[in-house]
């Protein structure tokens, strides 16, 4: 993840927010978890508590990263959980999209722009993350609702790296010979671009991923993705930096809140 155009984005524009705030002067920390074994996580969880005043993470749901959540809760250092929810109850708050919608959505423009009804793919990071799952449980949920003439393929996991997803997007592509079209509903973008280049000519297929990078942008451009939803990063970094202000100042809050972002939709007409 280190290396993905958006997580030096985000990267970027975090630092760029606790700069700019005037209300109080901060030491931005930025770490990427060597991968996403709950392990590596508490172990990055238990050592940015021992140098922050608070943190904000993306993780998987998982019952050993909460435990670590509620160790720090319980020490006075707020958890802030981003673009996918963790440890619901006890972290201090979500900050992010509402997936269920950007599922919805994907789903939406499918059924509005396919050519005729047929087979879509799903991938997703994994069964842990809650933001991928949620994006998928609305993209099927609008299928079954509104589309019943689309057959949603059993979804698979590409592990938010490119290589998976590109060896993932070449194997739906070859053996399904009704697809119409997939949704990436996690990371690993550039992999399903690699092999829609390199598989999808002649095919008419449809492609959707979550955030906008150059790669993302310059598919849109070739036509080789249909939208791009994504994140507005800089408005989520800006308001981030201020609710962990006030929970410095203020403590913990009682009641876990989310804070639900409008997200930006990129097409080759727009870009």
């Amino acid at each position: 993840m280190p290396a993905d155009h958006f997580y030096q984005d985000f990267a970027r524009e975090i630092k760029a927010a606790v700069s700019a705030a005037h209300s109080f002067r901060g030491i931005p920390v930025v770490e990427f978890a060597p991968s996403h074994r709950p392990s590596d996580l508490v172990e990055l969880l238990e050592d940015m508590g021992a140098r922050c005043h608070a943190i904000a993470m993306m993780a998987p749901d998982h019952p050993t990263v909460t435990a670590a959540v509620e160790a720090l809760k319980s020490n006075g250092t707020p958890v802030f959980s981003l673009l996918s929810d963790f440890a619901a109850g006890v972290r201090e708050g979500y900050l992010g999209l509402n997936n269920r919608k950007v599922g919805r959505t994907a789903a939406w423009m499918f059924s509005k722009v396919a050519k005729r009804p047929g087979k879509v793919a799903v991938l997703v990071v994994s069964h842990r993350f809650q933001g991928p799952e949620l994006r998928e449980t609305g993209f099927r949920s609008y299928f079954r609702e509104k589309a019943p003439t689309f057959e949603v393929l059993d979804t698979r996991v590409n592990l938010d790296t490119r290589q998976t997803t590109y060896e993932a997007t070449r194997d739906v592509i070859q053996r399904e010979s009704e697809l119409v079209g997939l949704y990436v509903a996690g990371g690993g973008t550039e992999g399903a671009i690699a092999a829609l280049r390199e598989e999808g000519d002649g095919r008419d297929l449809l492609a959707i991923v979550n955030e906008i990078t150059p790669e993302s942008r310059a598919a849109l451009a070739d036509d080789i993705i249909t939208m791009a939803v994504a994140t507005p990063l800089r408005q989520l970094c800006q308001e981030l930096v201020t609710l962990m202000v006030r929970a410095i100042e203020t403590g913990t809050a009682e009641a876990p809140w989310q804070t639900f972002l409008p997200f930006e939709i990129y097409l080759p007409e727009n870009i």
